[in-house]
């Protein structure tokens, strides 16, 4: 029983990894915003294939333009940092 658990653990522990990593992502995509890259750009268009269905999920159902700053970067990075503190809660419970 106690593998089982270290187990779930280590792939929890991952998972949260992952979702630093796509936080970081995030953040880079909404600074290049600010520097209009060039879009042929093999690292622009992977970031933008990335982001824009979590993007695309957010302003479906929240309007995040607002005086032409989009927040749905915000909304997101929140909205997994809730994910990951309610995640690493359940795990340290185990």
């Amino acid at each position: 029983m106690q593998a089982l658990i270290e187990i779930t653990q280590g792939i929890g522990n991952i998972f949260i990894s992952l979702i630093g990593v796509y936080i970081w992502v995030l953040i880079i995509q909404a600074l290049l915003t600010f520097v209009n890259p060039d879009p042929y750009n093999p690292v622009v268009q992977f970031l933008n294939r990335i982001t824009s269905p979590a993007y695309k999920f957010v302003r479906k159902f929240i309007r995040t333009d607002y005086s032409g700053l989009d927040l749905a970067p915000l909304v997101i990075i929140v909205a997994l940092q809730i994910v990951t503190v309610i995640l690493s809660t359940l795990l340290r419970s185990l």
